[in-house]
């Protein structure tokens, strides 16, 4: 559910929206969190096709750093982020992986 549609649903309700459940939107984020964001969605996946996802590209990590404005001493929390959002996606993709695998295997 989006901030927009919980919004609505409140309206209809005709009731007061509570902030604490409201999920947040893109503006709701500091700046350098959306940033971080872009940064991670523009860069390339590493694929393999046994072995699936690998993490991202980071070839154009400085050019993506400097074309989005990204400051000295906002780079170590931009890098940190980037490498805690990789590792989910690793994961999230073994996990699919496996289960992918664990079916086909249940099959034959």
């Amino acid at each position: 559910m989006t901030k927009d549609q919980y919004l609505e649903m409140m309206d209809q309700m005709e009731e007061e929206p509570d902030w604490e459940k409201c999920p947040p939107d893109w503006e709701d984020f500091p700046e350098l969190t959306v940033k971080t964001m872009n940064i991670f969605y523009s860069m390339g996946d590493r694929i393999y096709p046994d072995i699936g996802y690998i993490g991202k590209d980071y070839t154009n990590f400085d050019y993506l750093m400097e074309h989005y404005g990204v400051e000295e001493h906002q780079k170590e929390y931009v890098f940190e982020t980037l490498l805690f959002l990789d590792s989910r996606a690793i994961e999230a993709s073994q996990k699919k992986l496996k289960a992918e695998y664990d079916r086909m295997k249940r099959k034959s």
